[in-house]
């Protein structure tokens, strides 16, 4: 059935038992010394990354997330440093009791064992998932594009090195080949890969939810909403939607519709002032539309269509909503949430109060930017991705959310009774 991965496979998993047995102060060794070795061969990694480069259209929303650069490998590098310093998830106490019989029942805090992870051009997952794995115990199993296989493949190689010099079993981690064919096996592998968790774009996760066999975690899409309410501030409002759409557009937590009371149609100008010096190009509807038509250039501004709600645009495109009432723009962004992040700018309390409770989404924002949707940001160390299902975890993922538990009875000769 695995003919093709059954040999990596079966050797992490033989890797994958070992891992319980380590102690946490060598794991964090090897994250550190994995930090420097990424920034002392930042310009291999860089050359990879290149190969890799050369090969996408730089206009491909993708293009963005495949490009490391020294600024990006030394921020990869900070997040393995503060993985490193935090306290390991697994032994942990979840909760004790003594039952009647004199049975001492614990839950506590185990690794899944083997987390497969399938992702596009995103090599600095690669580093984040192995060093979020290694802390929490589990073993991984690598599933890259063939659009980042050289900067992929440059990555492993560093992390095997670093395994190697501290003594661990190198197969703790492995890549792939980057055919379907793989693809197609792993997720079929019952009693080698425990959980599979997909990042990259809406098809590929449909994809692993549709054909998995072993349970998934959707790291879905983000299809992300800022409302700027009749209560709003224009100043905040404008710089919180500035960088919610244009610090990094290609990535999950940006700024994908912008809903807007109507009263306040008139702060758009104010708004749209600097998003056209990035060159943002705009879906608006009618009311906007005619509000933006002789103060934002004719080539970036479009007559928003049904298409234009409800999708993830990972570029500096967006659409705005204009919406009568508070009830209108909730009953708006609830039906084309992917329930990632969604914020709401206003001054009103009770407004944010009310906004917390009914939009159902992962991270929900008052008065600040979607951007912050982030591990790292969250103070997790680094993320494996952002949940948007609602069992196990929800949200950046991290450490916590790639344990599992199980039950440990201790007894002194007890038999349950007929």
């Amino acid at each position: 059935m695995f003919m093709k991965i059954e040999k990596q496979l079966t050797d992490v998993l033989n890797a994958s038992r070992k891992l319980t047995l380590i102690e946490d102060e060598k794991v964090n060794r090897v994250l550190l010394e994995l930090a420097d070795q990424a920034e002392a061969e930042t310009e291999k990694i860089l050359e990879e990354n290149k190969k890799d480069l050369e090969r996408m259209d730089p206009n491909d929303p993708k293009f963005d997330r495949l490009k490391l650069t020294e600024e990006r490998i030394i921020g990869i590098a900070d997040d393995i440093r503060n993985v490193a310093g935090l306290s390991t998830p697994v032994g942990k106490v979840l909760s004790e009791t003594i039952r009647p019989n004199g049975l001492k029942v614990k839950r506590i805090s185990v690794p899944f064992g083997v987390i497969g992870i399938i992702y596009e051009a995103r090599p600095n997952v690669t580093f984040d998932v192995f060093s979020l794995c290694l802390k929490s115990g589990n073993a991984c199993v690598l599933k890259g594009g063939s659009d980042a296989i050289y900067s992929n493949q440059a990555i492993v190689s560093i992390i095997k090195n670093v395994l190697e010099k501290h003594e661990l079993d190198e197969h703790v981690v492995e890549l792939l080949p980057a055919g379907r064919e793989e693809t197609n096996e792993m997720l079929r592998a019952h009693g080698f890969i425990d959980l599979i968790i997909p990042r990259g774009s809406q098809g590929l996760i449909n994809f692993v939810r549709d054909n998995a066999t072993i349970p998934v975690i959707e790291t879905g899409a983000g299809i992300c909403h800022t409302y700027f309410d009749e209560f709003g501030d224009a100043e905040k409002g404008g710089e919180i939607i500035f960088n919610a759409k244009t610090r990094r557009p290609s990535v999950c937590n940006a700024l994908d519709c912008l809903v807007i009371h109507k009263s306040r149609l008139n702060e758009l100008p104010l708004f749209a002032e600097k998003l056209q010096e990035e060159k943002v190009v705009i879906y608006a509807d009618s009311d906007s539309y005619e509000i933006l038509k002789e103060k934002y250039p004719e080539d970036l501004l479009e007559r928003a269509t049904d298409k234009s709600f409800g999708t993830e645009f990972l570029s500096l495109k967006m659409a705005i909503k204009t919406v009568e009432s508070y009830d209108e723009a909730i009953a708006h962004i609830n039906l084309y949430s992917s329930k990632h992040s969604e914020a709401i700018i206003t001054d009103n309390k009770e407004r944010i109060e009310n906004y917390k409770k009914v939009v159902d989404a992962s991270s929900v924002y008052s008065n600040a930017s979607t951007a912050y949707t982030d591990g790292a940001q969250f103070g997790l160390g680094a993320e494996i991705g952002i949940s948007t299902q609602k069992l196990h975890a929800r949200g950046p993922m991290a450490l916590e959310e790639l344990t599992s538990y199980k039950w440990i009875i201790e007894g002194n000769g007890q038999v349950r009774p007929k």
